[in-house]
């Protein structure tokens, strides 16, 4: 190989160096969400995302450029979280569709496959919006064919610096491109992603990593001789400041680390020598639950095929599934079957009773990968499948679901928070077509107004309110309607917000860490101040977010 060319391990390595990197500033990249919810997430949906396609490079034999290239676009695929995960996987996708068919990768393709890339992920997003990955994405395609115009020759590590620089130059004109991201004082979180995940890959190039880090990029290693899996608890929400203290020691302890936010507390596993150390250091932080302790050199192999996306729905299948288990899961048939994305054990008896077939444990705290919602579509045992995201974040990952699956006809009905998915279960009329039912509940859930109630977890100044780290905010469909030190107080100032002549019913769905005195105290107050309007509660047992009020 010269150094004006890419073969397949070469390839390899460079992806799994930029997946490695944006593992390392995920945390970051997490803090760089706009607005300051307890459930920064973009960050961790991005490497969730690039990880589950490096698993399946770091699997692979042999290396080839077609065998590498498929890796990379399925895997994405099937692991992608949240929109900005999606539309990553969109820009591998693209690339894909070039690499796969080339021998080694030169600056002339190079250029063909992120012009692809940035085309599949435009098309993949309904309303692309500029100052986003997307923009940060096209500016990377753009300065390659620029450069390669300029000079046909042109070494691969001037092409990657100067495509590079220039992305980085364009992530740092974000905020003058869109005003949300200057008034909070940051660049697009999902371009910096993207830019940590193009600079990892230089460095890969480079050969800038130890020479043991490039061992176990090309073949895995295990390193570490334990995988250590609980659930960490909290009488009180664990702060960010606790969090990321805790992420750091157990990145010191070892690889492969994960503190993910869930309905319970935190999600945490780690590959490492000593397991005690680390459950130890974690009952400075709560108490335990769900203790798994895996010796790694006991764990089984599966062997590994890459997927054409037409193969998609077989590889959806768990090799860890018991076969008897399985069968005893099987739904009867029926013509429609309903999926619907909720957290909490109030919201999940809800949709259970409305008619939902299939929970997806998730949310606005957890985003399920493309793969979960295959999973879930393929234990539905229905002709028509809709599907209700019940989040904005988790539609386009739905959407990429309804693309990849074949034999069943999937709707997704883009509901963006969880009353627009009870406003829709509730409205579907068996008695209609499917489609018919599809026009029905769209009109529905564009009646439904939503705002949901938690606490900031920085500084920072939204739509010219001043915010502090530990307010309550009451976050509508388009922004932060209200603010205040009372979780009361600012639920009642954002529904007198949203509430109009036209509006009749008001729904109160109370989190796990909400009484149900406080629930009822506030339904009261706002019968008193909407004596025309009928006022419900129910215990919804979300997470993080104190209550979902719905005005309809």
């Amino acid at each position: 190989m010269n150094s004006n060319t890419i073969d397949a391990a070469l390839m390899a390595k460079m992806f799994l160096a930029g997946a490695r990197n944006l593992e390392l500033k995920k945390e970051w990249i997490n803090e760089l969400n706009v607005f300051p919810v307890p459930d920064g997430d973009t960050g961790t949906n991005m490497t969730l995302t690039i990880q589950s396609a490096a698993d399946e490079v770091r699997n692979l034999d042999p290396l080839t450029m077609e065998n590498v290239s498929k890796a990379i676009s399925s895997g994405s695929l099937r692991g992608a979280r949240g929109n900005s995960g999606v539309i990553l996987s969109q820009l591998f996708r693209g690339c894909s569709k070039v690499w796969r068919n080339e021998s080694e990768i030169t600056a002339e393709n190079t250029v063909r496959a992120f012009i692809k890339a940035v085309e599949t992920a435009y098309k993949a997003v309904m309303k692309p919006k500029e100052g986003t990955i997307l923009t940060v994405a096209k500016a990377g395609a753009d300065k390659a064919k620029e450069l390669v115009a300029g000079n046909p020759d042109i070494e691969l590590e001037d092409l990657l610096k100067g495509v590079i620089d220039y992305m980085q130059v364009v992530l740092d004109q974000t905020p003058d491109m869109l005003p949300v991201l200057k008034e909070a004082g940051v660049v697009d979180s999902g371009g910096q992603g993207l830019v940590q995940i193009m600079k990892g890959c230089y460095n890969g190039f480079l050969g800038i990593e130890e020479e043991e880090e490039i061992l176990e990029a090309v073949v895995p290693v295990k390193k570490y001789a334990y995988r250590t899996e609980f659930i960490l608890k909290n009488k009180e929400h664990i702060s960010k400041e606790e969090r990321l203290g805790f992420v750091a020691f157990l990145e010191e302890q070892g690889a492969d680390v994960a503190a993910e936010r869930c309905e319970e507390g935190l999600k945490v596993h780690i590959n490492s020598d000593d397991p005690g150390a680390v459950l130890t250091k974690a009952l400075n932080y709560g108490y335990l639950s769900r203790i798994h302790v895996i010796n790694n050199a006991e764990r089984p192999q599966y062997p590994l095929h890459i997927f054409e996306e037409e193969e998609l729905q077989e590889a959806m299948a768990d090799p860890h599934k018991d076969p008897e288990e399985e069968a005893q899961t099987v739904m009867p048939h029926k013509d429609v079957g309903f999926i619907a994305v909720s957290i909490g054990n109030g919201l999940g008896d809800i949709f259970r009773e409305l008619g939902a077939d299939y929970l997806i444990e998730g949310g606005q705290t957890m985003n399920p990968s493309t793969q979960d919602i295959m999973d879930a579509v393929d234990m539905v045992n229905a002709d028509t499948v809709f599907i209700l995201p019940n989040n904005k974040n988790i539609i386009l990952a739905a959407e990429q679901a309804q693309n990849l699956i074949h034999g069943k006809e999937i709707i997704v009905v883009p509901s963006k928070t969880i009353p627009q998915g009870i406003s829709a279960l509730i409205n579907y009329l068996p008695d209609k077509s499917a489609r018919e039912n599809e026009a029905l509940m769209r009109e529905e859930i564009r009646q439904v107004k939503t705002v949901e109630l938690t606490y900031a977890v920085r500084d920072t100044k939204i739509d010219e309110q001043v915010i502090h780290a530990g307010d309550i905010m009451g976050v509508g469909d388009h922004g932060i309607i209200a603010v205040g030190t009372s979780i009361q107080d600012t639920a009642f100032e954002s529904v007198k917000h949203l509430a109009d002549e036209e509006s009749e019913l008001i729904s109160v769905y109370y989190g796990k860490d909400t009484k149900e005195e406080d629930a009822e105290a506030l339904a009261d107050r706002l019968r008193e101040a909407f004596p025309d309007l009928e006022v419900e509660v129910a215990a919804g047992g979300q997470p993080l977010y104190y209550y979902i009020i719905s005005i309809e």
